[in-house]
């Protein structure tokens, strides 16, 4: 048989990468060399890198609850800024709120506190104020015993709760539940709570937030979206590699008659993101698979998925 000789600093490099890909199974190369690479140019961080929308057959009245189902394929760790969101935009009664997993949740501590904390892997439910531009206090917010909160106006006026969770590779339920009722000057309002639950049933509770009015209506559409976001902590992230599943929209214990479902990757009018991601279909499920950046056809800018059947991955 004959021998094959690899020099030292080959087989150092060769047994590095390996290491590294099976310490970390969504190791690629920094965004900029792969930017680079492609021949494109970076925007600014927040990067939406896939957004889905579903399109309903008529909005849903009397709404008590939304559930969402995400999976992810492998473990992400919080030298990542990643954000899984479920719900990426949602409203009722022209109220909006949103929230999802994150490996780095960040707040104030406290409702008197103004120092931000970073606490690793957790939870997020947040809401903007009625117009977005009034601010919203936290009066609206209640926390978990361990949870943060904030108040602020850099994305439009919000408040939010935010609760450690050391969330892995696996399959978890979001969830937004009506729960009690109280008067606010003269207007009753209702609280929202919000529960994340693991493949073993465990619920973990996020937080909760309050929402002026009883009666609810759930608007005729649904979005989730995957983003690579900044902190202070980690003000440029990379794109982890990683395959992220939602599945359909459940409201007050059912799924939604649906229109349509489509993709869109925004490039122009934001979060604008380097091309890394595609949509598919599995089944009744949209598979988001996060990869290397590449240079997007444009015709597949905005794409529809076709629910019911399994699609392959589009590549790139």
């Amino acid at each position: 048989m004959k021998s094959i000789l690899i020099p030292l600093a080959g087989l150092a490099m060769f047994v590095g990468i390996a290491f590294a890909a099976e310490s970390d199974p969504c190791q690629q190369p920094s965004p900029e060399e792969m930017a680079r690479a492609a021949g494109v140019s970076l925007p600014r961080l927040p990067w939406h890198v896939a957004n889905i929308w579903w399109d309903f057959e008529a909005p849903v009245e009397h709404f008590t609850a939304l559930e969402m189902d995400v999976t992810i394929d492998r473990d992400v760790s919080s030298d990542y800024n990643l954000y899984v969101s479920p719900v990426g935009i949602a409203e009722i009664n022209g109220l909006s709120f949103y929230g999802g997993l994150q490996t780095n949740i960040n707040g104030w501590a406290t409702k008197e506190s103004r120092d931000r904390v970073h606490r690793g892997k957790g939870a997020i439910f947040s809401r903007w104020s009625h117009d977005k531009k009034a601010p919203i206090g936290l009066g609206h917010v209640r926390v978990e015993a361990d949870g943060l909160c904030e108040s602020a106006g850099y994305e439009g006026e919000f408040c939010s709760v935010r609760r450690p969770f050391s969330w892995k590779a696996g399959t978890y339920t979001y969830q937004v539940v009506a729960g009690e009722r109280e008067m606010v000057d003269g207007k009753e309002c209702t609280w929202f709570h919000c529960h994340v639950k693991d493949a073993e049933g465990l619920v973990h509770e996020v937080g909760s937030l309050r929402f002026e009015g009883t009666d609810f209506t759930y608007w005729g559409k649904h979005s989730a979206f995957v983003e690579v976001y900044s902190t202070a902590k980690i003000p440029q992230s990379g794109i982890p590699k990683v395959k992220v599943t939602f599945g359909r929209p459940r409201i007050n214990g059912t799924t939604v008659a649906l229109k349509k479902v489509h993709a869109y990757y925004p490039d122009k009018g934001g979060p604008d993101s380097p091309d890394c991601a595609w949509v598919r279909a599995a089944g009744d499920d949209c598979v988001v698979e996060v990869g290397p950046i590449f240079k997007r056809d444009e015709s597949q800018r905005r794409h529809e998925i076709i629910l019911g059947v399994k699609t392959a991955d589009l590549g790139s």
